[in-house]
């Protein structure tokens, strides 16, 4: 009998398949309460004889991971692996699995849902109706527009075939391009941001990307730009955000992440110009199912002395 525990309060929540192909398979699994896993030293002391752990957005340190001896895997439930300790797991020779766009249709329909919610200032709109007020509300149309898609992964590809239905034409930056991308065109991020109508940000957290779009980015795009970042906190600078869309440098701009979650004393909240979700792009009830299907798989896979599906290389 394996060991097998979770610190995403999601895994196993809206569908059970994942946790059945794990009991399936000779597995005990546990999800572990809020108040274990958000605790480092309770969290590591649960730790101790585990084969296997499915991580959520909880920090796995290296004081976590101190003593794990029958630990074979640590698997995100989701893509972003940000939250672990990489080299800590390395030292280790843990590998770390994730799940890379298991959830990319989800992430590409908020992205789009985002924009258009943007250009046509659909929550004010429907705020104002609420409050008995009938406004005459012009926006923007997405039709033929310039799109930036930064960052084309899986989730960037299924954000560039909807712009397709739009016939928006797609300016794209990515460290390694897709030359099946014919579609595309690859520019530096300077043009990007010059030339585009809407702005979407589908890219990792991580030295190069932090607060790759602050003052100057916000300063070259269009004063009817808009921006939507779906991927993780602090690739935007919220505070040079804050002040490109009080001044109306921008037009406006939706955030899914933020630097700090919750987000709710952020200064972004009190501006008509922005939108904010609830980090919720990746979940729907069919992308969380296939989410933890490939969790579970990459869990199997390690404790039965194969490699993950899917393995974090850096």
């Amino acid at each position: 009998m394996f060991k097998v525990v979770s610190t995403s309060p999601t895994f196993g929540k809206y569908s059970l398949d994942p946790v059945r192909l794990l009991e399936s398979e000779g597995c005990e699994v546990v999800i572990l309460p809020a108040e274990i896993s958000h605790d480092e030293e309770r969290l590591a002391k649960a730790l101790e004889n585990v084969d296997g752990l499915i991580v959520g957005v909880e920090k796995i340190t290296r004081n976590v991971l101190r003593n794990v001896p029958k630990l074979k895997v640590i698997a995100k439930h989701g893509a972003g692996v940000d939250n672990i300790d990489l080299q800590a797991a390395a030292e280790k020779d843990l590998p770390v699995a994730f799940a890379p766009g298991a959830n990319r249709h989800a992430v590409a329909d908020l992205a789009v849902g985002l924009m258009l919610s943007l250009a046509r200032e659909i929550p004010r709109s429907f705020t104002q109706v609420r409050e008995g007020e009938w406004p005459r509300v012009i926006g923007f149309e997405l039709f033929g527009k310039t799109l930036g898609v930064i960052g084309t992964g899986k989730i960037g590809k299924e954000v560039i075939r909807r712009a397709q239905g739009f016939q928006m034409k797609v300016l794209a930056y990515d460290l390694y391009p897709d030359k099946e991308l014919s579609e595309v065109q690859y520019v530096p991020l300077d043009q990007l941001y010059q030339e585009s109508d809407f702005i979407t940000v589908h890219t990792d957290l991580n030295e190069q990307s932090k607060a790759m779009i602050a003052a100057p980015q916000l300063e070259a795009m269009k004063s009817t730009a808009f921006i939507v970042n779906t991927a993780r906190g602090g690739i935007i600078d919220e505070q040079d955000l804050f002040v490109a869309l009080k001044e109306g440098k921008i037009g406006g701009a939706a955030l899914d992440v933020f630097s700090i979650e919750p987000a709710g004393q952020s200064p972004l909240l009190e501006l008509p110009n922005f939108i904010a979700t609830p980090h919720m792009a990746g979940y729907t009830y069919e992308a969380l199912r296939e989410v933890g299907m490939i969790t579970a798989r990459n869990v199997l896979n390690a404790i039965q002395g194969r490699r993950p599906e899917h393995v974090y290389e850096g």
